[in-house]
């Protein structure tokens, strides 16, 4: 399978954590957009960064990830998750099993990093293990995702 474009957002919180990202993804050979900020102002919003992100997820949220930075990582989250399509989980430290099972049982394409709460090495072992773990196709792991999508809508036959 061929790697993912990532897209990588913050605001100035994860800013500094982001650029090492960024700089280490692309190291690693992976397609790296980088949808911002791109210099640090303390002001910045992070729905002006992280939406730019999610929709581009949301426009093809097989071929696309995204990885993105703030704080705790939780407003970042909220504002990805309201994407038909795009499934945001939230890391800032713990197992590791965490970030395998969002990926695992709930097909997560955007990982949502705490940069106030976690290492660099802790972030790219983090990252490392979300890209490489794949989604569980059983049919319950299914039925749910396309249920998150689904509901979104309103739509009331996926029960």
């Amino acid at each position: 399978m061929e790697s993912p474009i990532i897209y990588l957002a913050t605001d100035h919180a994860g800013l500094e954590l982001k650029n090492t990202v960024r700089d280490w993804l692309i190291e690693e050979g992976y397609v790296v957009e980088d949808c911002g900020a791109h210099v640090y102002d303390d002001k910045d919003d992070y729905p002006d960064y992280i939406h730019l992100a999610a929709r581009a997820v949301a426009a093809d949220p097989i071929s696309r990830k995204a990885i993105i930075f703030g704080g705790s990582g939780q407003g970042e989250a909220m504002q990805a998750n309201r994407y038909q399509k795009v499934r945001a989980a939230v890391y800032y430290g713990g197992p590791d099993e965490i970030i395998t099972l969002s990926r695992q049982h709930n097909d997560a394409n955007v990982l949502s990093i705490g940069a106030r709460f976690v290492t660099i090495n802790k972030a790219k072992e983090a990252i490392w293990t979300w890209l490489h773990s794949e989604s569980l196709t059983d049919d319950k792991y299914q039925r749910r995702n396309i249920k998150l999508d689904r509901l979104i809508n309103n739509d009331d036959k996926s029960k």
